[in-house]
């Protein structure tokens, strides 16, 4: 990741952290002391977000040495040391917190994730986030998404048209809906539609629909859904998705399952910061 890109999340997390100043460090530890200290995984875990700690401790201390061991997307055991960092023992332990809450939430929407990847390998299906995200740290968490193998869905509402369930009321049906979205975008944009019946899927294919929502459908009816497109358009499974009932999701055929879990379900990792004496 960019580190252009990334220092407006550090400089807010560390803003929300220190207000006016780290009063503990200020009252116990002298402006020159330096010291040392490790970050380490303390359960198996995929890491992510090491640039962002590596960018709060530069930020505090930009003369710090900080070596990052592990890339994001590496598997880890528990135990595993993936940071190091040296420099004032103030700037480490005012950044020690905005370090390891980047670390610890990002490993684990990557961990989780790469446990649904796992859970569907051998089939076709691609495991797929939605915008169920932490508000400011969308671009984040989907990052932290892909460091797990999965794949990214919308970022934004300008990504491609998704025609839901109250659009289609609002229009009078999938078709007219469809007829609009068209008329509206340019041949560059996807237009998927959320379907809930066979009898919905049916003419969302019919309509030229480039990709199917299949929202709370059963393996076999998913089974079923897929017969009816036909490869005509990309088939995508949401809803009721977790990781007991995944891999017969994946068996039906659909080409994306999308999981609001990965990052709104997603529990942070327990990571730590140790001083080195």
């Amino acid at each position: 990741m960019n580190d252009f890109l990334l220092l407006p999340f550090v400089e807010g997390a560390l803003r929300e952290d220190l207000r006016s100043t780290d009063i503990t460090s200020a009252a116990l530890l002298e402006p020159t002391q330096r010291g040392a200290a490790q970050m380490n995984f303390r359960v198996e875990g995929v890491v992510c977000g090491l640039v962002l700690a590596r960018l709060a401790f530069q930020k505090l201390h930009p003369n710090c040495e900080v070596e990052v061991l592990v890339a994001d997307g590496t598997r880890v055991e528990a135990g595993k040391t993936v940071l190091r960092v040296e420099g004032k023992a103030a700037a480490i332990l005012s950044a020690e917190r905005v370090a390891l809450n980047f670390v610890q939430r990002l490993s684990g929407i990557a961990t989780l994730t790469a446990q649904f990847v796992a859970a569907t390998q051998g089939t076709k299906a691609r495991i797929a986030d939605t915008r169920k995200t932490t508000p400011g740290l969308r671009a984040l968490e989907k990052y932290a998404v892909r460091c797990g193998g999965g794949k990214n869905h919308r970022f934004a509402l300008d990504d491609m048209i998704l025609i839901k369930d109250n659009h289609i009321a609002l229009c009078g049906g999938i078709e007219a809906a469809v007829e609009k979205a068209r008329n509206f975008v340019g041949h560059s944009v996807k237009i998927e539609v959320e379907c809930d019946t066979l009898e919905q899927v049916r003419e969302a294919a019919n309509c030229g629909a480039d990709i199917l929502l299949l929202d709370n459908m059963a393996p076999q009816m998913l089974r079923e859904a897929v017969g009816i497109v036909q490869g005509r358009a990309l088939c995508e499974a949401s809803g009721g998705v977790n990781l007991e009932t995944v891999r017969a999701i994946a068996q039906s055929g659909v080409d994306l399952i999308s999981v609001g879990a990965l990052t709104h379900g997603a529990k942070s990792l327990d990571i730590g910061l140790d001083i080195s004496i």
